[in-house]
């Protein structure tokens, strides 16, 4: 099935660039009284040069700025807005900022780096194949039946603990499925309508979770409206300001109903009902609208306290190596180790070391743990510190970003069918990058579970989809003056080739 190709939407030149970040750098230390906001403000504009894309939304430039994000969002609020969050009242959170937007560099220039080493032919034989690998009706059906099979994956995740992450892995398949749809329902052209539809259902769904499920669909939404971006239409700029409200908004409501709702959890009947959720949610939500502006900017500042993830990582960096010794490379090591020794293959394997028992260890406070069905963490790039000090913390985040943007430029050459690729790197470097907050050790394990279970599972539906299309894959030798073998570069895809009539030759 063949559909249009849209039109690329007009990038804007770097040089462009330069004199904005430039500008608001200024204007942000100015209005924040403090230098740090002008600092972050050239990390950040640095990134979306370094990391935009020419095909698919930029999702690594996404990703580095939620990460930025969780590290100078209190430095721009309490500055800017004027509200203190008890991480500025109760820790030394500067040297943490400072070491955070070096550690941020480094994975931005790993990136960066690893992208540029896998070296990628023009997509001039990949638009050979369909431009979308399923229709709308398609894309409904596989959508709907992945969120009935995602719910049975989870349940199973839970009962068979050797195949937990790789259940929970493939369960993400709902997640690749969305954003293709809402991809093809912003490209070639908006449809406002349908795509309100499946957001606002995905938000009701997501609240009906334990956890804020609703954050992924948002940001994948903030995704497929990014590829079709036009900063030239002023309905582009208002469309993207009404997400950012509705996320903002989701987030503050979700800070002031969380903990009662979470109690009723208790309750397996409730806990087993997704109607009685949704009538709670319902419920909770009408009280917090009744609650005057004051509680509600109260709740607004606990929701800031909770994304700025600087508090429990400045606590460790104020107190390693003065009280604390480093560990020497102990707690990346104990990580690798741990994703090398699969549980299917391990079964009698340790478990994992709780992050909220790091945070005690090395910050010296106590916080919810496996009893609340919950953990604290304070971070790869804390964890780095711990492990290495400056200036050696930085390497193992240079390489992690490295092999990060080797793997990522790999996939999108080795998928033929371009919506395939880019909604499987999409979600999966999302889900890989965005957080922060995240250790070591489960940021190893989620980037590379996800990463092969959906990257495998992409590839041999793109084969399925090229063989019963009739297509079959040619291999060339390239040629290249650096010795690198571009990746893809030499995959093409074809339609087999007519038989020769008889009698035909070079002469008839």
């Amino acid at each position: 099935m063949s559909f249009a190709v849209p039109k690329p939407v007009p990038r804007i030149r770097f040089q462009d660039l330069v004199p904005w970040i430039v500008i608001a750098a200024g204007a942000s230390s100015v209005l924040a009284h403090d230098w740090l906001a002008g600092a972050a403000i050239v990390l950040l504009g640095l990134a979306w040069c370094l990391l935009r894309e020419s095909e698919g939304p930029p999702v690594l430039a996404f990703a580095f700025s939620f990460q930025w994000l969780q590290l100078s969002l209190g430095v721009f609020y309490c500055g800017i807005v004027g509200r203190n969050v008890p991480t500025i009242t109760r820790s030394d959170y500067r040297p943490m900022v400072m070491v955070g937007l070096v550690g941020l560099l480094a994975l931005l220039l790993g990136l960066y780096c690893g992208r540029k080493l896998v070296r990628t032919k023009p997509a001039r034989v990949a638009w050979q194949v369909p431009s979308f690998a399923f229709n709308i009706r398609e894309l409904l059906v596989l959508y709907v039946a992945s969120t009935l099979v995602a719910q049975l994956l989870l349940d199973a995740a839970w009962h068979y603990p050797r195949f937990t992450q790789a259940l929970v892995a493939l369960a993400n398949f709902r997640l690749f499925f969305l954003f293709l749809l809402l991809r093809r329902l912003v490209r070639p052209r908006l449809e406002f309508g349908p795509f309100s539809l499946v957001v606002v259902g995905e938000i009701l769904f997501g609240f009906t979770s334990y956890f804020a499920s609703f954050k992924e669909p948002l940001f994948l939404a903030c995704l497929a409206l990014s590829e079709a971006f036009d900063h030239r239409k002023l309905q582009h700029w208002l469309l993207l300001v009404v997400l950012g409200c509705v996320l903002l908004c989701c987030g503050v409501l979700w800070t002031g109903i969380k903990v009662p709702y979470r109690r009723d959890f208790q309750s397996q009947e409730f806990a087993n009902s997704r109607i009685d959720r949704l009538k709670r949610i319902s419920e909770l939500s009408s009280r917090w609208l009744d609650k005057p502006l004051p509680q509600k900017l109260i709740e607004l500042d606990k929701m800031v306290d909770r994304l700025w993830a600087v508090y429990y990582p400045a606590l460790a960096i104020s107190r390693v190596p003065a009280d604390v010794p480093h560990e020497n490379g102990a707690i990346l090591v104990g990580a690798v180790k741990h994703i090398l020794m699969p549980r299917f293959l391990f079964p009698h394997k340790a478990p994992l070391e709780s992050d909220s028992d790091k945070v005690f260890r090395y910050a010296g406070v106590k916080v919810a743990g496996a009893k609340q069905k919950t953990t604290i963490a304070f971070g790869y790039v804390a964890e780095s510190y711990v492990d290495f000090g400056l200036p050696g913390m930085f390497a193992p985040i240079f390489v992690f970003g490295l092999l990060m943007g080797v793997s990522y430029q790999w996939f999108r050459a080795q998928i033929h069918h371009r919506d395939l690729a880019i909604a499987f790197v999409t979600l999966s470097y999302w889900l890989s990058l965005y957080l922060f907050e995240r250790s070591w050790v489960r940021n190893l394990g989620l980037s590379i579970t996800t990463i092969v279970c959906l990257g495998v599972g992409t590839i041999l539906l793109d084969r399925l989809l090229l063989a019963a299309s009739g297509k079959r894959i040619v291999a060339t030798r390239p040629r290249t003056g650096s010795g690198v073998l571009p990746a893809g570069a030499g995959f093409g895809i074809q339609r087999p080739l007519p038989p020769i009539p008889s009698g035909a030759g070079p002469g008839n």
